[in-house]
């Protein structure tokens, strides 16, 4: 396994390897299989970005049992996708914006996938060769909007609704992780990625029989049940196993 992340160094967006407390700078797209650099620099000299520059987020809804039962909706037969904008991403460390037309903005824990190769219209199998790594990822959602409305579009596409991050790791299984939300340290989510109606790589295979996913797009699998409200002033955490802790902190826009 390998740890990858998206950082800011020197004003300069650059992609690295992830070594503990320090990094090493790639020439490119860690998928690209970029030279890595000999240097190894602190990580407290450099600022987190979104783990990829993603052309576009596709998101999947109701895809635990618990979840689509704590909404009052029954599970999918196919795949509920939606997506979010690529302005929507927010990194590690990042602040939440709490948008002033809504009053209930919820935090979801979420395995996603980053996409390594350009996919169309893939088999389940080559959808699995296509996921280069996986990271941590916050659906976060205005409830009350998208309560209202038949489209997920406003409720999940406000600026800072994507969080992913800290890293992106290779070489990890995605079928039973365990995922955690924890807002101010308390736990409010607490589930398995084995639980999902919809496997990853099934996931991916379907969505690229309707729009071309390309190398670093993110496809977020879905959260379990537990999902609940942020207020200004609090800590979120998404805990996934085997690739670490996003964190975010929520201010009122």
């Amino acid at each position: 396994m390998a740890s990858y992340a998206r950082l800011e160094v020197g004003g300069q967006a650059v992609y690295a390897e992830v070594l503990g407390e320090e990094y090493r700078v790639i020439s490119g797209a860690p998928w690209e299989g970029g030279a890595l650099d000999s240097a190894r620099l602190p990580l407290s000299a450099a600022r987190w970005l979104p783990v990829t520059a993603a052309s576009k987020v596709v998101a999947i809804g109701q895809n635990y049992r618990k979840h689509a039962e704590e909404m009052g909706k029954s599970v999918p037969v196919e795949p509920l996708i939606f997506t979010k904008p690529s302005t929507a991403l927010n990194a590690h460390e990042g602040k939440i914006v709490l948008p002033p037309a809504s009053q209930e903005v919820h935090y979801e824990a979420e395995l996603a996938l980053v996409i390594g190769r350009k996919l169309t219209r893939a088999t389940v199998e080559e959808a699995a060769s296509g996921i280069f790594a996986l990271t941590c990822f916050n659906d976060v959602t205005a409830r009350d909007i998208q309560k209202r409305e038949v489209q997920h579009t406003r409720g999940k596409g406000y600026d800072t609704f994507a969080c992913c991050g800290p890293v992106m790791v290779t070489g990890l299984a995605p079928d039973d992780l365990r995922v955690v939300c924890r807002v101010n340290g308390v736990v409010k989510q607490d589930g398995r990625t084995s639980d999902m109606v919809h496997k990853p790589a099934q996931l991916v295979s379907f969505i690229s029989h309707v729009m071309t996913l390309l190398p670093g797009d993110l496809v977020s699998t879905g959260t379990p049940s537990g999902v609940g409200p942020l207020r200004a002033g609090d800590v979120v955490e998404v805990e996934l196993e085997g690739i670490g802790v996003l964190r975010n902190h929520v201010v009122q826009g």
